[in-house]
Order: C-alpha cells, then structure tokens, then sequence
C-alpha cells in the first residue's frame, strides 16, 4: 500500500483506527521518521481522539481518550529488555496499543497483533502488512475490504 503523502498517510491510520477494538495491538516499524507517529495521528482520529498525539520517545508511553483508550508506546529506549514497564496493563487493558519499534519486544508479546511496516519513499510512504493470529488477520481483512470500497 502506498501513501503519497502526510495526509494519505493519516487517512489510512484513520481507517484502521475505526476498525480496533479493544486489546488490539498494532506493532509499528520502520526507520527514523517513517511516519510511525504521523500514522498513529490517524488511528487516534479513527477512535475520535481530538488531543494532539505526540511522539512517546521520552515517557515511553502515553494515553489518549477516545471511542476507546489508545495506549502509544514507543519502546525503543528499552531496548529488548519488556520487563522494563508493565506490557500487560496495555496490552490486556481496555483501549488499543500502538508500539513503536515494537519489533523489539516482539518476542514478548502474545500471538496476536498486527505488524505494519512504513517505509520512506522518493514520493511517499510504503505500508506492509503482517497479520498474527486470527484477530490480526479479520483486522487487516476488515481494512483491506474497507480500503477498496473507498477508492
């Protein structure tokens, strides 16, 4: 899938965002300044979110309101130590998680996430989709099914 620019990218952040549920895990990737939080914009606008979502870098992780809460995290300052904070509360709480550089702690998390990779392009941004398990696959479907009737 390709986005050509900022707001395509929060689009389709926006699109998934309509379609997570609760305890839903989405592992974000991709180099310095991707769009892991650009996209992260419009998952927050998908779950009516209106704060203005900011990088977690520093405080690791932060909470926002909305349909649903949405926890983002971005655990590349913990390297692959997950022990460092508390996954379950996020991952088994009531919102839906955003990790940043969750490739990290993959190995820690369980079986059920979506994986998006973003990569920059001449003109844009690549996504790349990894659904794990069952829930992460009707996700992706779900917005697959979704992007096609919107274009």
């Amino acid at each position: 899938m390709i986005s050509h620019n900022e707001t395509e990218l929060i689009a389709l952040g926006e699109q998934l965002g309509k379609l997570l549920e609760k305890q839903d895990v989405i592992i974000l990737s991709g180099d310095l300044g991707a769009g892991k939080t650009t996209f992260t914009k419009g998952i927050a606008k998908g779950l009516g979110i209106d704060q203005m979502i900011k990088s977690p870098t520093y405080t690791i992780v932060r909470e926002y309101e909305g349909r649903l809460p949405l926890y983002h995290l971005d655990v590349y300052r913990i390297g692959n130590d997950p022990d460092s904070i508390d996954l379950d509360d996020f991952l088994f709480g009531e919102g839906a998680t955003i990790i940043e550089w969750g490739e990290q702690i993959e190995p820690s998390l369980s079986d059920a996430y979506l994986k998006i990779f973003i990569r920059k392009l001449e003109d844009g941004r690549e996504l790349e989709f990894e659904a794990h398990g069952a829930r992460a696959e009707a996700l992706l479907a779900s917005f697959e099914q979704a992007g096609d009737t919107d274009a």
